[in-house]
C-alpha cells in the first residue's frame, strides 16, 4: 500500500480568478487562452510536496506534520457544476475542494450553487478569499508571511478587510457551515478555513498551500492510500489527437498501476472498448495537462494518483468523462461487464417530455443535465456529438404539447441551420450562457402566450354615458360615451355599476367612421340592442365590460399583462359583483 496525492477540485463563481489562482502555483497562464476567460475543459496539475515545502517554507514545518504525500494534484473544473462528472464508481472523484471567492463581490449565484455542490456531495473544502489585493487601500506585500502583511496594512483597510472576512463567514453559515479565517481555527473538522488570497500579487497562496497539504495530511491519509499492486482504474479528462501519436487519452489515474502494454478497458456509449496501451507520458511537475507547452515525458508505469496521457490503439470512440480500467487476460470479461454497468449508470436518465440536449463528451453532457435537474428543466434526449437534422425533427414532435420544450441546446458542439423550424437551438461553450439564453427565451415564450391568451379574453374598461348626447333611444339605442379607463371594444357586452348585464355593444363610431376599440379618454357614438335610455341606462351612467367569474380568474392571473387602470376596474367590477355574490371570483 501506498499514499497517493489527494485529488483537489478548484471552484468558483465566474471571474473570481480560480484558474488565475492556480496559474499563480504552477507560473503558467491557462486562463488567457479560455473560451470568455472561462475553464470549459477539465484540466490537471500535479504540485509535488518539494515545491510546497518550498514555497511554504517555515510556514510547513510549524505544523510538525510527518508529511507522506506526494503532493497535490489540482483540477481545475469547467464551471461551477461540472467536477459532478469527474466521477468514479459510487462517488466522486474529488478528495477535497478549493472555493474560489472574491472578497470585494461576495458570495454570487455559482458560488451559492458550488458550495450547495459541494455540502451534497460531502466533499470538505477551504475558501480562498481572492483579490485582496484590490481592497481600496490594499498594499501588496507578497514577500511577507501573510498575517505579517495584513498586520502592517491601513487601520481603515484593517478594519474592512476583517468586514469583508466576516461578511464571508456570516454568508456560509447560511448553508450549515461554520467558517473562520485560518489562523483563528483550533479545530479544522468542525470549522472550515477562509484564507485570504490574490491570484495577482501571489499573498496567501503559501498560506493556501499550507492549510490545503496539512488538511490533506492530516485527515484523509486513510483516504489516500491506494495498493500500486492492483490494475489501475481512471477516468478519461479528455480524448484529443496529438502529433505522431494518433488518437490519445489524458486520463486521471486514482487508484493502482499503469504498465505499457497493459490490457485497457475504455468506457464507451455502446460496447467498452478493447486495448492495450501502446505508451504513457506524464507532463513535467507544475505542467498544466490541457496547455499545448506542456512538455510531456515517456514513461513505462504510472501509480495512483497521477494525471497521464496514454497512447492507445482503436481508442476513437472514447469520451471524456467515461472510466478507464487496466486489466489482465483473467479479469477481462468481468471487467467489461462491469464497465457496462458503470457506464449505465453515468448515462442520463431521460423523460417523456423535454429539451434536447448535445454535447461535447459524456463528462460536459453530464454537467449541463446536472444544472438543468437543479431548475427542474426536463430532459427528453441527451447525446454526445454535433446537433443534427435528425436532433431537430426530434425537437419538432415537441411543438404540438409543448412549444417550449421545443428547444436544443448545445454545449461546445456545432449545430445546422434550422430555417425552415420552429424549433429553438442555443449554443454556447459556456454553460451558464446556454442556461441564461434558455430562461430569457422560455420568458418570452411564457409572455407570448399570455398575450395571446390575454387576446381571447373580455378586458376591463369602464365608459360613462354622456349627458345631452342621447342620438337614439332604443332599437338600438345610441349615446355619446367617454371611456374612462381601459379600451372598449365592438362586439363586448356591459353592465351597469349593480353588475347587471344591459347588452352587447353592437357598433362604435368616432367622426362619423365606424371603429373597432375606443381607447381611454376617447369619445365615440356607441350603439346598443335591447336597452331604452330612460329605462335600462340614464345619461351620466358609468357601464363596464362584463367580465365573467371564470374570465376575471383567467385575468387575475394575467394581470402583470394589464396596465395599472385596468387591473384598478378589473378590482371595481369584483367589488361590485361580491355585493350579490361574496365569494365572487374567489
Amino acid at each position: 500500500m501506498a499514499i497517493r496525492s489527494p485529488l483537489c477540485v478548484v471552484l468558483a463563481h465566474v471571474d473570481h480568478g480560480k484558474t488565475s489562482l492556480l496559474d499563480q502555483i504552477r507560473g503558467s497562464s491557462i486562463a488567457a487562452g479560455e473560451a470568455g476567460g472561462i475553464t470549459q475543459a477539465i484540466g490537471a496539475s500535479m504540485i509535488p510536496l518539494d515545491v510546497i515545502q518550498k514555497r511554504c517554507g517555515k510556514l510547513l514545518e510549524a505544523l510538525k506534520i510527518n508529511f507522506t504525500i506526494p503532493g497535490l494534484l489540482f483540477i481545475d473544473t469547467p464551471g461551477h457544476a461540472s467536477f459532478t462528472s469527474l466521477r468514479k464508481r459510487g462517488g466522486n472523484l474529488a478528495d477535497i475542494a478549493i472555493l474560489v471567492v472574491d472578497i470585494n463581490e461576495g458570495f454570487m449565484p455559482q458560488t451559492i450553487e458550488s458550495l450547495e455542490i459541494l455540502r451534497n456531495f460531502k466533499t470538505p473544502f477551504i475558501i480562498a478569499a481572492n483579490k485582496v489585493d484590490i481592497i481600496p487601500g490594499w498594499k501588496p506585500h507578497p514577500e511577507m508571511p501573510l498575517m505579517k502583511n495584513i498586520a502592517q496594512q491601513n487601520p481603515a483597510v484593517s478594519g474592512l478587510f476583517e468586514t469583508k472576512i466576516y461578511e464571508l463567514v456570516g454568508k456560509v453559515s447560511e448553508f450549515g457551515f461554520d467558517a473562520d479565517r485560518f489562523d483563528r481555527i483550533d479545530d479544522f473538522t468542525k470549522k472550515v478555513a477562509i484564507v485570504p488570497t490574490s491570484a495577482l500579487t501571489g499573498e496567501g497562496i503559501p498560506e493556501l498551500l499550507m492549510v490545503l497539504s496539512g488538511l490533506a495530511q492530516k485527515f484523509l491519509e486513510k483516504k489516500l492510500l491506494v495498493n500500486i499492486g492492483v490494475s489501475g482504474k481512471g477516468t478519461i479528462l479528455e480524448v484529443k489527437e496529438e502529433k505522431g501519436l494518433g488518437t490519445c487519452l489524458d486520463v486521471i489515474l486514482y487508484d493502482g498501476s499503469l504498465l505499457i502494454g497493459d490490457n485497457l478497458v475504455v468506457g464507451a456509449l455502446g460496447k467498452p472498448i478493447v486495448t492495450k496501451v501502446k505508451s504513457l507520458f506524464v507532463p513535467n511537475p507544475l505542467a498544466e495537462m490541457r496547455d499545448r507547452k506542456s512538455k510531456f515525458k515517456p514513461v513505462r508505469q504510472v501509480t495512483a494518483a497521477m494525471g497521464v496521457k496514454i497512447s492507445a490503439k482503436d481508442i476513437d470512440g472514447a469520451l471524456a468523462g467515461m472510466p478507464v480500467r487496466a486489466c489482465n487476460e483473467d479479469e477481462l470479461s468481468a471487467i467489461i461487464e462491469e464497465l457496462k454497468e458503470e457506464v449505465e449508470e453515468v448515462l442520463i436518465d431521460t423523460a417523456q417530455e423535454g429539451i434536447i440536449i448535445k454535447a461535447e463528451s459524456i463528462g460536459s453532457l453530464e454537467a449541463l443535465e446536472f444544472t438543468l435537474k437543479e431548475k427542474n428543466i426536463p430532459i427528453k434526449k441527451a447525446s454526445v456529438g454535433d446537433i443534427t437534422r435528425k436532433d431537430l425533427i426530434d425537437a419538432e414532435t415537441s411543438l404540438p404539447s409543448d412549444p417550449q420544450h421545443a428547444v436544443i441546446l448545445g454545449f461546445n458542439v456545432k449545430a445546422m441551420e434550422a430555417k425552415d423550424s420552429d424549433v429553438k437551438v442555443i449554443t454556447s461553450d459556456i454553460i451558464y450562457r446556454l442556461i441564461e439564453e434558455l430562461d430569457r427565451w422560455g420568458l418570452e415564450q411564457q409572455r407570448l402566450r399570455q398575450s395571446k391568451e390575454l387576446g381571447s379574453l373580455i378586458l376591463p374598461f369602464k365608459m360613462q354615458i354622456l349627458r345631452g348626447y342621447v342620438f337614439r333611444q332604443s332599437n338600438p339605442a345610441v349615446v355619446g360615451c367617454e371611456v374612462l379607463a381601459g379600451t372598449a371594444k365592438a362586439g363586448i357586452s356591459v353592465m351597469n355599476a349593480q353588475g347587471k348585464v344591459l347588452a352587447e355593444i353592437r357598433s362604435m363610431q368616432m367622426e362619423q367612421e365606424n371603429v373597432e376599440k375606443v381607447e381611454r379618454g376617447k369619445q365615440a357614438a356607441v350603439a346598443m340592442d335591447n336597452v331604452t335610455v330612460g329605462r335600462q341606462i340614464q345619461e351620466g351612467d358609468v357601464i363596464y365590460s362584463a367580465v365573467s367569474e371564470e374570465g376575471f380568474r383567467k385575468l387575475k392571473g394575467l394581470k402583470t399583462l394589464l396596465s395599472a387602470e385596468e387591473r384598478q376596474v378589473l378590482k371595481e367590477i369584483a367589488e361590485i359583483k361580491r355585493k350579490e355574490v361574496p365569494l365572487w371570483g374567489i
